[in-house]
């Protein structure tokens, strides 16, 4: 690495790299040595770095220690395989690719080439989640129990759905498990361990969307724990911004209940007492509690500090396994060991 600065490039100007590029422009230790888009205007737009439309010439020209891969999921493979070959670590967005066999052939780029690639996965990274965290370690919540999740964003109704942000959403066939309930399969492993079995009941509810966007998946935790995420993106619940926690959680140890409410706070419920708000500190920045930001400092740390990755590609991997396995709950109606 150059000095104590990270030089960043970045391969993807579409939506939700406005995220990325912001929090790069506000990290001390980091630069952006580059921003790649095949619409130029699209990478001028976002500014602070030489702008590429091709991603040879930009790992040829930008002297970037690390490459942020922020394509949509078709193009990240061969993006990911141009970056591994030039020797660069990087992070690469999710979903890794269509399905397990993609996903397995993007991490194997890292151990061919010999290169340090993490999935930037920021849900996990979202303030309420931390602290929910914080207060198991500590063990205010006492053994964990259960955890429920219901999703109800509500930005997938009608013909129009998702085509101000991400049209794409429309034609990918996985599409709620797949693009979104993977953040939580993730978010529900960092906090209750490691996922056993899965059952699940997905289905369609918007016609013009190609997969399904609704479901119910249940999950059993090796360590006796119980999950639900009962989701689906056209229905709402009670949030200013709902896009902010997407919905709302019920986490219940053996001697407190912790609750996330749609405007991010959290509430804690010892037994025998009665509910009470649990005060913490975070930044209502950017995307879902500025989890972006955290999730790039956290990177930062680990490429020039040393520090351990949460999301190294070979970890995420049993994500995308447990994805694999829900699909195939739903498709056979059964319960499916992982």
């Amino acid at each position: 690495m150059t000095g104590r600065t990270l030089r960043v490039l970045g391969i993807g100007a579409g939506y939700f790299s406005q995220f990325h590029y912001d929090s790069w422009k506000r990290l001390g230790r980091a630069e952006l040595a580059g921003i790649c888009d095949l619409d130029r205007r699209r990478a001028e737009a976002i500014g602070g770095a030489p702008v590429f439309t091709d991603v040879a010439e930009a790992l040829a020209s930008s002297d970037a220690d690390l490459v942020d891969v922020i394509t949509p999921p078709a193009a990240r493979l061969a993006v990911a395989e141009q970056v591994a070959a030039a020797g660069l670590p990087m992070i690469v967005q999710k979903p890794l690719a269509d399905d397990l066999a993609g996903a397995r052939a993007v991490a194997a780029l890292a151990k061919r080439y010999g290169i340090t690639m993490l999935v930037h996965e920021n849900f996990r990274f979202q303030p309420w989640y931390r602290e929910a965290r914080r207060l198991l370690d500590r063990g205010l919540l006492g053994d964990p129990v259960s955890i429920v999740f219901r999703m109800r964003p509500g930005d997938g109704r009608g013909p129009d759905a998702y085509m101000a942000r991400q049209p794409y959403f429309q034609q990918m066939t996985r599409f709620l498990i797949h693009e979104t309930a993977i953040h939580f399969i993730d978010t529900l492993r960092y906090l209750m361990g490691e996922v056993g079995e899965v059952f699940a009941d997905l289905r369609r509810l918007n016609p013009v969307i190609a997969g399904e966007d609704a479901g119910i998946v249940l999950f059993r935790f090796r360590g006796g724990g119980r999950g639900t995420y009962d989701g689906n993106r056209l229905g709402e619940f009670e949030a200013a911004n709902p896009r902010l926690t997407m919905g709302e959680m019920w986490l219940e140890g053996s001697d407190a209940r912790l609750r996330l409410a749609g405007d991010g706070s959290l509430w804690l419920k010892p037994n025998g007492q009665p509910e009470r708000e649990h005060v913490y500190r975070w930044s209502d920045h950017g995307f879902g509690g500025d989890c972006v930001h955290a999730f790039q400092s956290h990177a930062i740390a680990h490429f020039l500090d040393g520090a351990a990755a949460e999301t190294d590609v070979f970890a995420y991997l049993r994500n995308v396994e447990i994805e694999e396995a829900v699909y195939r709950a739903a498709g056979e109606g059964r319960w499916i060991a992982v």
